[in-house]
């Protein structure tokens, strides 16, 4: 057994398909087969079933897995630690909401691989939901997220910072010449939102509920830049975060809401798990996301 084979394990659980992990990988279909072979042999069992053309994992490859994400997250720990190297090399598993890439996150990744050229970030974008898990499986080592306050006894806070949730709409849009829009002003005109998963919609629609308006729900989207685009071409007003749309703002396509309504807190906010051992190269990518 040798750490490609986990690595290669994994990520089929990931895909359900050798395929597209062959893909994925740069593997021929042929190679991916041979590891996985390679694993069950050395076993004695199976780790994966066929049934049909669905790829179900076996009792067996279902016990691996957690073994399989110590085993690399250990050998990525060794890499940082161990090293003699001055300079640290090594992976570093980075979990990121998609709206903090919207600000100056992307260079201060570059700047990082500049210091630490060595370093290999691997960055996943990650859901409210379901990023607590990654962190205590070892999946991810860090987190920086885009939410209401995360409480969780697993995780531990490194940092946090106050964000802001605003509406956008089009220049020209009658809700955009508003002054001192509220919850009553928005209901029957079409809105704009992420999808039902996520936190600020939800946020969003408990108010309206509390405020008594039933809201008109015209798409709903994990993608920012269709928000963006169809509050730009008139067609609702869009809920997200303000960073995500600070050059549309300043370009005139779009135009910030004078929301007097209820207040909506998010944080951006950076998790690793409680028992992680922040090393060097954690503490210094940590140190450069906090920096304002």
């Amino acid at each position: 057994m040798n750490n490609t084979q986990l690595e290669t394990f994994l990520k089929i659980v990931e895909t359900g398909s050798f395929t597209a992990t062959a893909n994925m990988l740069g593997y021929a279909q042929s190679t991916v087969t041979t590891q996985i072979k390679l694993l069950e042999e050395e076993f004695g069992c199976l780790l994966f079933e066929r049934l049909g053309k669905t790829l179900v994992l076996t009792a067996e490859g279902e016990k691996l897995i957690s073994y399989a994400e110590q085993m690399l997250q250990l050998q990525r720990q060794m890499l940082l630690e161990v090293s003699a190297a001055e300079i640290p090399s090594g992976i570093i598993k980075l979990g990121v909401s998609e709206s903090l890439c919207y600000r100056n996150f992307p260079e201060k990744l570059m700047e990082y691989k500049k210091k630490y050229p060595g370093m290999d970030i691997r960055i996943q974008f990650i859901d409210h939901d379901t990023f607590p898990a990654l962190l205590k499986s070892g999946a991810l080592d860090v987190v920086y997220t885009l939410n209401p306050l995360i409480e969780n006894s697993e995780l531990k806070m490194v940092c946090k910072k106050k964000e802001s949730l605003s509406f956008f709409a089009n220049p020209s849009h009658p809700i955009a010449k508003m002054k001192k829009v509220k919850e009553k002003d928005l209901e029957n005109v079409p809105l704009l939102l992420t999808s039902h998963t996520c936190s600020f919609r939800r946020m969003l629609l408990e108010d309206f509920r509390e405020q008594g308006v039933t809201p008109k729900i015209e798409l709903e989207t994990s993608s920012k830049e269709i928000l963006k685009a169809f509050a730009i071409n008139g067609l609702g007003i869009a809920f997200m975060p303000a960073m995500t749309a600070t050059t549309e703002v300043k370009e005139k396509k779009l135009k910030k809401i004078d929301w007097a309504g209820a207040d909506f807190p998010i944080y951006s906010q950076i998790f690793v798990h409680k028992d992680k051992h922040r090393n060097p190269a954690i503490e210094e990518l940590i140190g450069l996301i906090m920096k304002s």
